[in-house]
């Protein structure tokens, strides 16, 4: 079920929580101040009332009977009894009875504290607070013994201006708290609104790359230290690679297109070949032993191109899911290779000088001990060596390198060929390329993934075949691995 504030927008909730804060502190401030006041006020007649009683706790009860009699004026009896903070004295006698009390002739009886309450005062100087007879206000009572005789005297004042003072102070404080809560609702709504608004911006920016607008970004909208800031930069280095994720999947898809156009290619071609010739015998076109001779000769020749292409695309597969596995690791060292590499070149065109030297023809060829598949190494060379005569004219000469540099070792297979143009070494590792696609590739078995499957061993060792080459300054495929401890 969906919480009731969720419906709400972000900036009305957030407008919400703000003036319920500022509610409640408010009102907690008036209330504090409120009560503050009160009790100073309460603890002021409560002083002044225990002076009071200190005072006439001297006078004999027969004087504070007759005082009211014997005054000229009463008005000025009561502005008296008002300049001493006390509207009304009293005198119990020791049988806690009202025994003589006066009073400020303004007043009337039913507003005065009851005599009952009045005689159940404790004589101890605390203030204690009544109710008046007609219970419109509260008074407040002291109570003390007299001084060199029995009984107690009281002075009372009432708390009704106090009361009042504290009334008006929390209309005042209600209504100018009213009026400012209102007031700072209404700049919070268009402070927050313009505080919101990058992400409204933020908001249209993921609405257009919803649309397929992968390449939109979030405007720099608030200094990079601010939430706003670091929001911006987290969501467009998240945006930059989710376009570059999708740019590498298309180009993943267009890669694997391109790859299942070439094996359908690959495929095709010999596949055509076979059905052809078992078609021409079926029809009788072979009447002679020689020509099915011939027939079957082409038959195993195209037989075993499908063989040799379908093992190069499964060692490809296998590589790419687990290339660690394919490999059937121990020590060695590359010369091994390299010398196998000279003798091979050696073989197939003894017209070529060939040179072994150090990485990058300096020096004598040098140890390059490694941890690896001997094996499928071997296979790698024998694809460089035989890219070399098949790239080269006759009579080319060719450096095979060994050794180690920058903590690595190298093999190297370098020509002094026609070499390649850029874009063409860009290309020459990817999967069923050929520079020269017109080109008779060993009796029709190149497939165009030797050079494929070589980067592929190599990485699978923890390696890489690079290749140095410009046109008309030959090429040099170069083999780097891990040294071995």
């Amino acid at each position: 079920m969906m919480h009731p504030l969720r419906r709400f927008s972000l900036r009305a909730r957030l407008l919400m929580l703000t003036a319920g804060l500022l509610l409640a502190g408010l009102s907690l401030i008036s209330a504090v101040v409120a009560d503050r006041l009160e009790n100073y006020q309460i603890e002021r007649i409560d002083s002044q009332l225990r002076s009071l009683t200190e005072l006439i706790s001297h006078v004999s009860p027969a004087n504070l009977r007759n005082a009211e009699q014997t005054v000229a004026r009463p008005e000025l009896l009561g502005a008296g009894l008002n300049l001493f903070g006390s509207p009304y004295l009293a005198y119990l006698n020791t049988d806690r009875m009202v025994a003589a009390d006066i009073h400020a002739p303004g007043l009337d009886s039913t507003t005065l504290p009851p005599h009952e309450e009045i005689r159940g005062l404790p004589a101890t100087g605390a203030a204690t607070t009544l109710r008046a007879a007609d219970g419109s206000e509260r008074w407040r009572a002291v109570a003390r013994p007299g001084t060199g005789r029995d009984g107690t005297v009281v002075a009372a004042a009432p708390l009704s201006e106090a009361d009042a003072t504290i009334a008006q102070l929390r209309a005042v404080s209600l209504i100018s708290g009213a009026v400012l809560l209102v007031l700072l609702t209404a700049a919070g709504w268009f402070a927050l609104g313009r505080g919101l608004r990058p992400l409204r911006r933020i908001e249209h920016t993921a609405a257009a790359i919803a649309e397929g607008d992968l390449s939109r970004r979030v405007p720099v909208l608030a200094a990079p230290n601010t939430e706003i800031g670091h929001l911006a930069t987290s969501l467009n280095t998240m945006l930059g690679q989710l376009e570059r994720a999708f740019a590498d999947r298309a180009a993943s898809e267009a890669r694997m297109r391109t790859f299942l156009s070439d094996v359908g290619h690959e495929l095709r071609t010999p596949l055509f070949g076979i059905k052809g010739l078992t078609e021409l015998y079926r029809m009788g076109a072979l009447p002679e032993r020689t020509d099915v001779h011939e027939a079957m000769r082409r038959i195993e020749r195209e037989a075993a191109r499908l063989t040799a292409l379908t093992e190069d695309l499964l060692l490809l597969a296998q590589l790419d899911q687990a290339p660690d596995a394919q490999l059937d690791r121990a020590p060695m060292d590359l010369r091994t290779l390299a010398g196998d590499a000279r003798h091979d070149l050696r073989a197939l065109d003894p017209a070529r000088t060939i040179e072994l030297t150090g990485p990058g023809g300096i020096g004598p060829p040098g140890p390059a001990p490694v941890h690896a598949d001997e094996a499928r190494l071997r296979q790698v060379v024998t694809n460089l060596v035989g890219n070399a005569i098949v790239h080269t004219p006759p009579g080319t000469p060719v450096r095979v390198g060994v050794g180690t540099a920058n903590s690595r070792a190298v093999l190297e297979i370098a020509d002094q060929g026609p070499g390649m143009a850029a874009e063409q070494a860009d290309r020459v590792f990817d999967r069923f390329y050929r520079t020269d696609r017109s080109r008779n590739h060993s009796g029709g078995a190149s497939t165009g993934l030797g050079l494929a499957i070589a980067r592929s061993l190599a990485r699978a060792h923890g390696g890489d075949i690079e290749l140095d080459t410009a046109l008309g300054d030959g090429a040099c495929f170069r083999i780097t691995l891990p040294l071995s401890d």
